[in-house]
C-alpha cells in the first residue's frame, strides 16, 4: 500500500517553543479522541473542515445568508448562527463575504506540499535543535498519513516530535512512536471515572498504552525522549490526589524513560473560540492559576515519588485583579 496522501489540517504554527525542544513548526491535525472540557483547540475536535464566523468582522451585508445553498445561515439582529449539521462546508459564503467574517477551520493537504512547508524552516531547526511536532486534536487519528509525514521529515534530517493525548490503538501509538525522536503525552486525570467526567472517556487504554511506550523505549529506544504534560486545570486535574497519582504512575511504570513532566498551567484564552463555534465553554470567567497555586502543584509533584528534577510547570499565572 502506497503512502496516504492526504490529511486534515487545522494549523501550522511556527517558532513554537512549547512543543518539544527547540525551535518548532507544529502541524495541528483535525480530529480527537476526547471531548475535554476545558479543551484550548474546540476546532480541533471535528475531524472535518468547519465553517466559523467572526463577529468582529462582520459589515452586515448578508452575503452569506443569500448565497448558501443548506439555508444553513441565519441572523437574528446582528447575531448570525450556523447550523452545523446543515452546513456543508462548501465554502460559498465565504467566498462572498466581504469582510472575512466567513472562515473555513481544516484544509487539506498533500503530502508533498506540507513536507515541502515544514522544511522552509530547517535552518531554525539547525540552530536551536528544534524541529517538526505533529500535534491536534488527536494525530493518531490520522495515523497512516503521519506516519508517512514524519519519514519524509526524517530523510530530510529534521527533527520530528508528535504530541498524543493516547487515546489510539497501540499499534498505531508505537508506529509513530518509532517515527519519532520526542513524544509528548498526556497523562490528565488518573482516576478514570474523574478522567471520563472531564473529557468524555476513561483512562485505561490512555494507561495501557503509556506502558507499552516506556517499554518500546527500554526495549528499542525509540522514541529518544518521552515528555509527559498533565493540564493544571482549575476544578478539575489541579488537585494534590490527582497530582501524586500522576506521579505515583510514572514512578512505578515509566521511571528512567520520561525526561520532562510538565505542568501546564490553564489558559483561558479559548472564550472566542467557543464563541465563533456557537459554543459555550464551561471554563468561561475562571481565572489563571495564581503563581503560589502553580508552585503549590509544582511542589506536589516533585514530592510524588519521580525524580524532582523532571518536574517543569510552565504557563501564565493570574497577577493581582486579574482574571
Amino acid at each position: 500500500m502506497g503512502p496516504t496522501r492526504t490529511a486534515t489540517v487545522l494549523n501550522i504554527q511556527r517558532m513554537s517553543t512549547e512543543d518539544g525542544p527547540g525551535l518548532r513548526t507544529t502541524v495541528f491535525l483535525k480530529g480527537c479522541s476526547l471531548q475535554c472540557s476545558w479543551c484550548h483547540n474546540p476546532e480541533a475536535m471535528c475531524m472535518g473542515p468547519q465553517l466559523v464566523w467572526h463577529s468582529s468582522r462582520c459589515i452586515g451585508t448578508r452575503a452569506c445568508d443569500i448565497v448558501c445553498p443548506e439555508n444553513a445561515i441565519t441572523r437574528r439582529d446582528s447575531v448570525v448562527t450556523i447550523d452545523l449539521v446543515r452546513c456543508t462546508s462548501c465554502a460559498k459564503c465565504v467566498e462572498q463575504c466581504p469582510s472575512t467574517a466567513m472562515e473555513i477551520l481544516g484544509t487539506v493537504w498533500e503530502l508533498d506540499a506540507l513536507v515541502a512547508e515544514v522544511a522552509k524552516d530547517r535552518n531554525y531547526f539547525e540552530r536551536s535543535g528544534g524541529g517538526v511536532t505533529v500535534s491536534g486534536g488527536e494525530p493518531g487519528l490520522q495515523a497512516s498519513f503521519v506516519a508517512d509525514f514524519l519519514d519524509r521529515c526524517r530523510a530530510l534530517g529534521l527533527g520530528t516530535a508528535v504530541d498524543t493525548a493516547g487515546l489510539i490503538s497501540r499499534g498505531a501509538l508505537l508506529d509513530l512512536a518509532r517515527r519519532s525522536d520526542v513524544v509528548l503525552y498526556d497523562l490528565k486525570e488518573i482516576d478514570s471515572a474523574r478522567h471520563a467526567c472531564v473529557t468524555g472517556q476513561p483512562n485505561e487504554r490512555i494507561l495501557g498504552n503509556a506502558i507499552a511506550l516506556g517499554e518500546l523505549m527500554r526495549s528499542e529506544g525509540w522514541p529518544r525522549a518521552l515528555w509527559i504534560r498533565t493540564p493544571l486545570i482549575p476544578g478539575a486535574t489541579v488537585t494534590d490526589d490527582n497530582l501524586r497519582g500522576i506521579g505515583a504512575f510514572i514512578a512505578e511504570h515509566l521511571a528512567g524513560v520520561v525526561t520532562r513532566w510538565e505542568l501546564c498551567a490553564f489558559n483561558n484564552l479559548a472564550v472566542d473560540k467557543y464563541g465563533r463555534l456557537g459554543l459555550e465553554w464551561p471554563f468561561q470567567g475562571v481565572p489563571l492559576l495564581t503563581e503560589q497555586e502553580l508552585r503549590g502543584a509544582e511542589n506536589v509533584a516533585r514530592s510524588s515519588g519521580v525524580d524532582p528534577g523532571i518536574v517543569v510547570a510552565t504557563g501564565r499565572t493570574r497577577v493581582g485583579g486579574e482574571s
